[in-house]
């Protein structure tokens, strides 16, 4: 407890955030409707030591899979390196953002971490598993596949980045102490 009480108001506000919103990831959701990249694009443009800006969204990851895995055997998958890969570059694109954090920015953070999250995911997908053949055509035939999970992406990066970059802009108009 003593370590939450040095804490700065900011970091626990932003600690306190990102934890809430991930065990959403943990209720019942459409596919791929989970706030892990917004909680990587968050904690990458707000948390100021490097290290903690990684382990925490990978930590919540990590967390969350282990619980899955004990609930219902689905934490753990044979392409998670991809899916950890991938949210460790939404956090440096939260680094890019930093300074910037005006609604379109984070709009656009937001889809383009959508965008690496597909791509870098189902190319593990197609990589890992026996579910397409090892050419080009079973690669695009494997992004074709995911395509429907694209849209549970988007907007649950978009939902959860209005949350957490929405809940903090507020808070810091409403505590100036926040800001910093």
């Amino acid at each position: 407890m003593k370590i939450i009480h040095e804490l700065s108001p900011k970091m626990k506000f932003i600690l306190g955030a990102l934890l809430l919103v991930s065990l959403s990831r943990l209720i019942p959701h459409i596919p791929n409707f989970t706030p892990i990249g917004a909680v990587a694009l968050f904690a990458g443009t707000y948390i100021t030591s490097k290290r903690n800006s990684f382990l925490l969204p990978l930590g919540i990851l990590l967390f969350s899979d282990l619980l899955l895995e004990l609930v219902n055997g689905t934490g753990f998958y044979r392409d998670m390196i991809f899916v950890y890969g991938s949210f460790a570059l939404v956090v440096t694109i939260g680094y890019l953002l930093r300074g910037r954090e005006q609604r379109q920015t984070i709009m656009v953070a937001s889809l383009v971490s959508s965008i690496l999250f597909f791509f870098i995911t189902n190319f593990g997908t197609w990589l890992m598993y026996d579910l397409y053949p090892k050419t080009g055509a079973g690669l695009v035939s494997c992004y074709i596949a995911g395509i429907p999970f694209f849209k549970g992406t988007v907007m649950g990066d978009l939902f959860y980045c209005l949350i957490l970059f929405g809940s903090y802009s507020l808070a810091k108009w409403r505590f100036p102490v926040l800001a910093k």
